[in-house]
């Protein structure tokens, strides 16, 4: 069976502008389930120019799932890549985004503090989950990974070794860089997450970001906290002009 016609017996997740996500068995009913991101063919492009880009963007998130890995950042592993039908398939991984465990402003007298009970069985308090996320946003950067779109429906909570887990996913909008700039826009792209998603959060992204220092060092995380102030500067300017 090819992997295109896989999908019609396959669950359909989510679909966005440039992928339809999907569960389903490379093998068998009875085998674990996988997480398949199809990037379709985009009718407004030229098809060669289609092909190239989604082979493009397939490469680069399969890159960087495997520097992670290697960078002891938990991700879902890569279970195939198919670049000529824009696939690639990963790892299922059960458990709740952090989002869902933070609650949103769907309820902003609940929000934050909606979902403790959550937390709890996983066996963790806010306070230490935040310590996870900026430890594991402090790794990654060392490891000149940017996730470009860090929100806290990005990371899941899971209990697959026994355990808890963060689980970073979602990269296909990551590439490599060395450079503050993109680090801090990173960070800064996760702070407006928190502040739209998450009211009155403050306490708990500086959580966060106490967590990343500790990870990233103390030179390195001065270079990038001067730079985040910087990109929150200009962030605030968009702001007042609209």
């Amino acid at each position: 069976m090819s992997l295109l016609k896989l999908l019609d017996s396959s669950i359909l997740i989510s679909q966005g502008a440039e992928a339809k996500v999907f569960k389903a068995h490379l093998t068998s009913p009875s085998s674990n389930p996988v997480l398949i991101k199809y990037r379709f063919p985009k009718k407004y492009r030229h098809p060669v120019l289609s092909a190239q880009l989604t082979r493009a963007r397939i490469t680069s998130e399969a890159r960087a799932l495997a520097r992670c890995v290697r960078s002891g950042v938990r991700v879902p592993d890569v279970r195939l890549v198919d670049l000529e039908s824009g696939i690639i398939a990963m790892e299922w991984i059960d458990g709740k985004s952090v989002r869902f465990l933070l609650g949103d402003d769907e309820d902003e007298t609940e929000s934050v503090l909606i979902d403790n009970q959550g937390l709890e069985t996983y066996g963790i308090s806010q306070e230490q989950l935040m310590s996870m996320i900026g430890q594991t946003l402090g790794r990654m950067h060392k490891a000149d990974i940017i996730h470009s779109d860090l929100t806290t429906s990005n990371m899941m909570l899971t209990r697959s070794s026994g355990s808890p887990e963060l689980v970073m996913i979602d990269f296909g909008l990551s590439f490599q860089s060395g450079l503050v700039e993109d680090k801090a826009v990173d960070l800064y792209v996760l702070e407006r997450a928190f502040t739209s998603t998450h009211p009155a959060s403050e306490q708990l992204f500086e959580a966060v970001l106490s967590a990343y220092a500790s990870e990233l060092g103390t030179k390195a995380w001065a270079a990038v906290k001067k730079r985040l102030d910087d990109v929150r500067l200009r962030g605030r300017k968009r702001s007042m002009v609209g």
